[in-house]
C-alpha cells in the first residue's frame, strides 16, 4: 500500500477527515489573530474512547487499539495523561494532531516503519461505518513483536537527565562534563533508553550496558543508531523553524522475519520535547508545546496525584490544545 495516502496537506486532513471543529483548532494557528476569539468560544468535544461494534480494543493512555490478526487499528483519541494518571477529560482535536504530525516525520524521514495505511477505506466495513469520529486520527499497521525499550535521545539537559546529572554527574550513564546547567545544549546527543513500564508506572531509565542484557548487543547497537540519526535529522529541521527538539522517544517492533521497523507514535508532543528557540534561556526550565500547561495547573489545583484527577476546566482544555496545534503549525509550515 502506498504511503502516499496520507500525504495529504495538514488542513485538509483535519477539515474535511475529521470535521469542521478540529479544522477550526488548527485555523487558530494558522490564522491567528482572525480566529484566535472563534476558538475559545467554538464549543468541540473530545473523543475520549472509540467504540467499533464487534471488536473489543486494548485502551492505552491515548490509543485504541484493535488487533485484526496479522495486522493492528490505531486510533489516537482525545485522552490526556499526567503523572500517571489519564484525565477525565480530553483535549480536542489532539488525536487528529497526533496522528497528522506522525504522518508527517514518517514522510519526512522515511523510516523502516509499521504504517501500511491512514484510509479508512482500507479497514473493515465496520471502522468505516465510524467515518465521523475515525478519520484522520486512525492508522492500519504491521503488528510487530515489541522490543521492550523506551529508545531516547537527549540534545539538552532537562527532566529527569536533569535530575539524574545533578545526582551523578552523568545521564543513564553517559558521562558528561561538569558544570552544566539545566536546559543547556550537551556537547552531542545522548542515546538513554529506559525499561517500557506497565499502565500507571514510570519508566525506568537504564544504562546501554542494561539495556545489551535485555535485547542483546547487537539489537541495542542498531536501535541505538538509528534513535541519533532520526533524532539528528529531527533537530535539525525544527531549528530551521525556530523549535529546538530537546529529547524525544522512539519504540520499535520486530516482523516474524527478523526486520526491527520503527512503530508507535513518531515525534509528537506527546513522546518529545519541543521548545520555542526564542524562549530558551539556560538555567531555567523552558515552555514547551506539550501539556505542560496542563501539569502546571494541576500542581497548583491541590490534587494529591494519588486520589482520581480533577476535572479540567475550559481554559487548561483551550490552552492546551493550543500547545499541541502550535507546534505542528510551526513544524509543518
Amino acid at each position: 500500500m502506498p504511503y502516499n495516502r496520507c500525504n495529504r496537506s495538514i488542513l485538509s486532513t483535519v477539515s474535511t477527515a475529521a470535521g469542521p471543529s478540529h479544522a477550526r483548532l488548527l485555523q487558530c494557528l494558522f490564522n491567528d489573530r482572525r480566529t484566535r476569539t472563534e476558538v475559545k468560544t467554538t464549543p468541540m468535544t473530545p473523543m475520549i474512547q472509540s467504540d467499533v461494534p464487534g471488536h473489543t480494543p486494548y485502551r492505552g493512555k491515548v490509543r485504541d487499539v484493535y488487533d485484526l490478526g496479522e495486522r493492528l487499528v490505531l486510533v489516537a483519541t482525545d485522552r490526556i495523561s499526567a503523572f500517571d494518571h489519564v484525565m477525565s477529560d480530553g483535549i480536542p482535536g489532539k488525536g487528529v494532531l497526533l496522528t497528522t504530525l506522525t504522518n508527517f516525520w514518517l514522510d519526512r524521514l522515511l523510516p523502516a516503519n509499521h504504517r501500511i495505511s491512514c484510509d479508512l477505506d482500507d479497514l473493515p466495513e465496520e471502522f468505516q461505518a465510524q467515518r465521523q469520529l475515525l478519520e484522520g486520527r486512525t492508522m492500519l499497521v504491521r503488528k510487530t513483536e515489541v522490543i521492550p525499550i523506551e529508545c531516547v535521545a537527549r540534545g539538552y539537559l532537562i527532566g529527569s537527565g536533569w535530575e539524574d546529572y545533578k545526582r551523578t554527574g552523568s545521564v543513564c550513564g553517559n558521562e558528561l562534563p561538569k558544570g552544566l546547567k539545566q536546559a543547556e545544549k550537551l556537547p552531542q546527543a545522548i542515546f538513554t533508553p529506559a525499561t517500557k513500564a506497565a499502565q500507571g508506572e514510570h519508566d525506568q531509565n537504564i544504562t546501554f550496558d542494561e539495556m545489551v542484557k535485555k535485547v542483546g548487543v547487537e539489537t541495542a547497537e542498531e536501535l541505538r543508531r538509528r534513535t541519533l540519526e532520526m533524532y539528528h535529522a529531527a533537530a535539525e529541521y525544527a531549528a530551521e523553524r525556530g523549535i529546538i527538539l530537546a529529547d524525544t522517544k522512539f519504540e520499535f517492533g520486530k516482523l516474524s522475519d527478523g526486520e526491527i521497523i520503527l512503530i508507535d507514535e513518531v515525534l509528537t508532543p506527546d513522546s518529545s520535547r519541543y521548545w520555542p528557540a526564542e524562549s530558551v534561556v539556560v538555567g531555567m526550565s523552558p515552555p514547551s508545546f506539550d501539556k505542560q500547561y496542563l501539569r502546571d495547573w494541576l500542581d497548583n489545583s491541590g490534587w494529591d496525584k494519588a486520589s482520581p484527577p480533577p476535572f479540567l476546566p475550559k481554559h487548561v482544555m483551550t490552552e492546551t490544545a493550543k500547545k499541541y496545534a502550535e507546534a505542528l503549525a510551526r513544524l509543518t509550515a
